[in-house]
């Protein structure tokens, strides 16, 4: 168990882990991407994406594990999830073409 403090910063970077994972997951898919960036990506890009978005996500399950016990963890880690979707959704629904800041190497049309 970590004190309080250190606790607060390692639950902060799952959450933003998370919430990344979410958003290149949500860019890796064709019409997201047409959203934030006005075009389509290679099949490589998105790949690259995917590929992101799912080691996002572990990392925030491991950040979760390392400030509780297992099953803490997976249910923090689960609400961060729903969160982060949430919030991308919102992203995408408002202003898609913030999502773009998550992926900087990305050229815009």
């Amino acid at each position: 168990m970590h004190d309080p403090a250190s606790a607060g910063w390692l639950l902060a970077a799952a959450l933003a882990a998370c919430l990344a994972g979410m958003g290149w997951l949500a860019l890796g898919m064709d019409v997201h991407a047409r959203q934030a960036w006005g075009r389509g990506l290679s099949p490589a890009e998105t790949r690259s994406l995917r590929g992101l978005g799912w080691l996002a996500l572990a990392a925030g399950l491991g950040l979760c594990l390392r400030v509780d016990h297992p099953s803490m963890a997976a249910l923090v880690w689960v609400m961060a999830l729903a969160g982060s979707a949430l919030a991308v959704a919102f992203v995408l629904a408002w202003q898609a073409r913030w999502l773009g800041v998550l992926a900087p190497w990305v050229r815009r049309q």
